[in-house]
């Protein structure tokens, strides 16, 4: 039997690389799953290759009106929500340290990665108690684990969502509700190969993966697994997918 037969899914940032491959693995483990992304064609083309009557929502996740409509109309196309993955975030090559960084690089980290999760399970969490409980699944980095010089307006939007992540699993825990993260390092996609190509601290930490390097597959098992009801009993975790970076 599919994993996910029978559950709703919210992913934010679907529309590309970790959010495109997780949505696809969800609607073929028997979800229906909404892709919510601001990049509209991104979004559909990503509907497309889900199937399962995937639907493509053109939301931005900082404005709390349009993400609260995205999550609306998902219920009203799929009659509940039981897992919100709130995946939509990233960096740039304007991250630098704290001394050297532009301020509106790190209000954009700040504003798109920790709020745009904040505002996620805002609107997402009273959907999964109206369904008796459910999964939400943020989106850390191993930057939050540990420390990466010259990251730090990523490092500090990760950090938080690790932080707010263990806050509502207490918070919400008697709703039947949990709530993890996943932390990855440089996972493969078309993004991060740029930002590696011009950026020596994040190439040496490419070049550190004891396994290997991570593709979007890697990420999307780990919140398929998070998801389902394999995972019942776990909640308020931060879950290292990065190849070993973070003891080597």
């Amino acid at each position: 039997m599919p994993r996910l037969a029978g559950k709703v899914a919210f992913i934010t940032g679907g529309g590309t690389g970790i959010g495109r491959a997780t949505a696809i693995l969800f609607a073929r483990e028997g979800a229906k799953v909404a892709i919510a992304d601001i990049d509209g064609a991104g979004g559909k083309e990503t509907a497309q290759l889900a199937g399962n009557e995937a639907m493509a929502i053109l939301t931005d996740v900082t404005d709390p009106d349009i993400l609260q409509k995205a999550i609306r109309a998902t219920v009203d196309k799929f009659g509940r929500l039981d897992v919100l993955h709130n995946n939509a975030g990233g960096s740039t090559a304007q991250d630098d340290t704290a001394v050297n960084a532009p301020i509106e690089e790190f209000w954009r980290a700040i504003k798109l990665d920790l709020f745009g999760t904040f505002l996620g399970c805002r609107f997402g969490i009273p959907e999964l108690i109206k369904a008796g409980g459910g999964s939400v699944i943020n989106m850390s980095s191993n930057v939050a684990l540990m420390g990466v010089a010259g990251r730090d307006c990523y490092t500090a939007a990760k950090g938080g969502i690790a932080a707010i992540t263990r806050s509502l699993a207490v918070a919400y825990a008697p709703q039947r509700v949990r709530v993890n993260a996943i932390a990855p390092s440089a996972t493969m996609t078309d993004r991060v190969k740029r930002l590696i190509a011009g950026n020596a601290a994040l190439t040496r930490l490419a070049d550190s993966h004891l396994l290997g390097l991570i593709e979007p597959s890697d990420i999307a098992n780990a919140a398929l697994y998070l998801a389902s009801d394999d995972s019942r009993m776990v909640t308020g975790q931060v879950l290292a997918v990065d190849s070993g970076v973070t003891i080597s």
